[in-house]
C-alpha cells in the first residue's frame, strides 16, 4: 500500500508519496524515478524542477510529513530530516528493510524540524489517498514515454538541421550564380560593340 499526498503550497501542486511501512518503502526505493527526491517520504518533482531548489514552504511540508510518519521522530522535537535525489540512494543486501546509504554525501541536504505542526499535517492528510500501484509497470511506462519524447525531439532537431543546411545551400547557389544572367549570350551580344550599327556613336552626341 502506498499513501499519496498533494502539497498545495506550490503551483502546480506537488506530488508526495510514502510506503505504508518499511517493506513498502523497499519497493519505492527499488522502483523510484530519476525525478524523485527522497527522505522517509518521496517527492516527485514537476518537469523542469530540480532537487536543490525546492521552495522552502514545500520543504517544510515534506519535513513535517516525514516527522509525522516516523515512529521515533514523531515523539521528538528538534529532529533533522535529510533528503537526496533518488538516484543518490545506495542499497545492498546487507542492509535492513527500509535502510539506505548514499553514493555521494555532497548530494545530501538537511532540514531542521523544531516541532510537529498539526495545521500542516491536517492539511496534507485531507489529500491522502491509498493505492496499491504496480510500481515497476509505472516506471516502465514513464521511461517509455521519456524515450518517445527524446526520439521526437531528436527527429525535430534533424528536420531543423536539414532545413538550415538546405537554406545555406540555396543561399550559396544564389551567391555563386548571382551574375549568370548578365553573361548570357544574348546579353553579351547586346553589349558588344561589334554588333552595333555604324551610327552607334551618334547616341552619345
Amino acid at each position: 500500500m502506498v499513501y499519496y499526498f498533494k502539497s498545495t503550497v506550490v503551483d502546480p501542486p506537488a506530488f508526495v508519496y510514502v510506503g505504508k511501512d518499511k517493506f513498502e518503502n523497499e519497493e519505492l526505493i527499488k522502483y523510484g524515478w530519476e525525478e524523485d527526491v527522497c527522505a522517509h517520504i518521496y517527492l516527485r518533482l514537476n518537469e523542469g524542477d530540480t532537487w536543490d531548489d525546492i521552495p522552502q514552504d514545500l520543504l517544510t511540508d515534506l519535513a513535517q510529513l516525514t516527522k509525522a510518519n516516523s515512529i521515533e521522530g514523531n515523539k521528538k522535537d528538534n529532529i533533522t530530516v535529510i533528503y537526496t535525489p533518488w538516484s543518490n540512494l545506495k542499497k545492498d543486501g546487507s542492509m535492513a528493510a527500509g535502510q539506505v546509504s548514499f553514493k555521494d554525501q555532497r548530494k545530501v541536504k538537511k532540514i531542521l524540524v523544531p516541532a510537529r505542526e498539526n495545521v500542516i499535517i491536517n492539511r496534507l492528510n485531507k489529500t491522502k489517498v491509498e493505492k496499491q500501484p504496480d510500481l515497476q509497470q509505472e516506471r516502465e511506462d514513464h521511461r517509455r514515454e521519456l524515450r518517445k519524447r527524446d526520439q521526437a525531439a531528436q527527429q525535430q532537431r534533424k528536420k531543423e538541421e536539414a532545413r538550415i543546411l538546405k537554406e545555406r545551400q540555396e543561399k550559396k547557389w544564389q551567391k555563386d550564380h548571382a551574375y549568370d544572367e548578365l553573361f548570357t549570350e544574348e546579353n553579351m551580344e547586346a553589349s558588344s560593340n561589334q554588333n552595333r550599327d555604324a551610327d552607334w556613336e551618334d547616341d552619345f552626341m
